[in-house]
């Protein structure tokens, strides 16, 4: 079992808004949610509050309970033909599952190779968004803040170069932490302690000069979650997301040594996380709870988290315009500085962002339709499937928006 050193006491009281993005990152106005529930004064108008209830075909929102509410796609506002048409694609390209949602009610899903509803996978780096939204728990607790230096937690880093990094820097994937393909892919799958292989890597650069799809500096916060915290980022995910939204078959793995894998390892399936989407597209809501701040989901999904990659935000993948980086392609903030300005889907929705992993794993979110897209497969690099292909739910199956 590990020793955890304690938390410093910084006498933090309360939530803790998001630390402040340079200008270059500056945060945009987002459009007003379709379908956002109406708050009415109901007590005392009990007759009222009955037949305001969402009925089957409302497109007021509703939150799934044990089991999704359903909705006939073409009264929801798809063409039936094309969503089979973008199935079809999807069992073409070895999908295990595919599910469409909109105004939390399922209108379309499909399961292929022997799978079902209850089926759960590896979904690999979608696990880093359920990492990040762990993050944006702790500072909300007050337990850190994201310009804390890391070494707070890492007491290896104290003292070194990587005194420098911060825990924004982490989740940013921008903290100059040691990368070469091998060593992120083959010698920390391959560990037998994660987190220890991780901490004792070198300072390749100062952070926000490099950004670099880091699974061994996204590892490394599972030392700043249990240090910050007390509590192991598994146990954490399990009592503060996974419970809350009835996602019954997940649950986040560990390595030989018992630390909780935070760059790859969450077992899920298709409908569980068709909820931590839903989540999200209500703004941090499930029900009654505010389970996540809203400004953390903003924080997150909501703009460039640093100058290098417009398409990523906190472990999340964003569709912002601006110099794109693919997951094995480094890019330095010179090179940045003169790449051409493009969006990862420049058909898709701007402010359309996804969790997204290795073979095509996506949690697909897009705010102006109201919809979240979940598609598993098998975690082989190089599959062609992606947000392009899911996209098409809402550019081209969505005829009524």
């Amino acid at each position: 079992m590990r020793v955890r050193h304690a938390a410093a006491e910084r006498g933090r009281a309360g939530a803790t808004a998001p630390t402040a993005r340079p200008a270059h990152t500056a945060r945009r106005v987002r459009p007003a949610r379709r379908g956002a529930p109406v708050l009415a004064a109901t007590l005392a108008l009990p007759l009222v509050a009955a037949a305001c209830t969402p009925g089957p075909d409302s497109d007021a929102p509703v939150y799934p309970g044990a089991d999704w509410a359903r909705r006939d796609a073409a009264e929801a506002g798809f063409d039936p033909a094309i969503l089979e048409d973008i199935a079809a694609e999807a069992e073409a390209n070895d999908s295990a599952c595919l599910v469409v949602t909109r105004h939390g009610r399922i209108v379309a899903d499909w399961y292929w190779n022997g799978t079902n509803t209850d089926s759960t996978q590896e979904v690999f780096s979608v696990t880093k968004s359920f990492t990040s939204t762990l993050v944006g728990l702790a500072q909300a607790d007050g337990d850190l803040a994201l310009d804390d230096s890391a070494s707070e937690y890492v007491p290896a880093w104290a003292g070194t170069p990587a005194a420098a990094v911060t825990v924004e820097d982490l989740i940013s994937n921008d903290s100059g932490r040691h990368w070469d393909l091998q060593t992120d892919y083959l010698g920390l799958t391959s560990a037998t302690n994660r987190t220890a292989f991780a901490v004792g890597l070198g300072q390749d650069a100062a952070p926000g000069q490099v950004w670099a799809y880091n699974n061994a500096a996204v590892q490394t916060l599972d030392d700043v979650l249990s240090g910050a915290t007390g509590q192991e980022p598994a146990a954490m995910a399990a009592e503060r997301l996974l419970g809350p939204l009835g996602m019954a078959d997940s649950r986040m793995t560990t390595d030989g040594a018992g630390n909780t894998n935070t760059y790859f390892g969450l077992r899920s399936s298709c409908q569980d996380l068709a909820r931590f989407g839903y989540l999200f597209l209500r703004d941090g809501r499930w029900e009654d709870d505010q389970v996540v701040p809203a400004d953390w989901v903003e924080a997150a999904t909501g703009a460039p988290s640093q100058a290098i990659n417009a398409g990523y935000g906190y472990l999340w993948w964003i569709n912002e315009e601006g110099p794109i980086t693919g997951p094995l392609d480094p890019t330095t903030l010179e090179q940045a500085a003169t790449a051409p300005h493009r969006r990862v889907v420049p058909t898709a929705p701007a402010d359309m962002y996804r969790a997204q992993g290795l073979g095509g794993q996506v949690v697909q979110v897009d705010t102006g339709s109201d919809t979240v897209v979940v598609r598993l497969g098998p975690g082989t690099a190089g599959t062609p499937y992606g947000m392009a292909h899911t996209s098409r739910v809402v550019t081209e199956a969505l005829v009524d928006p």
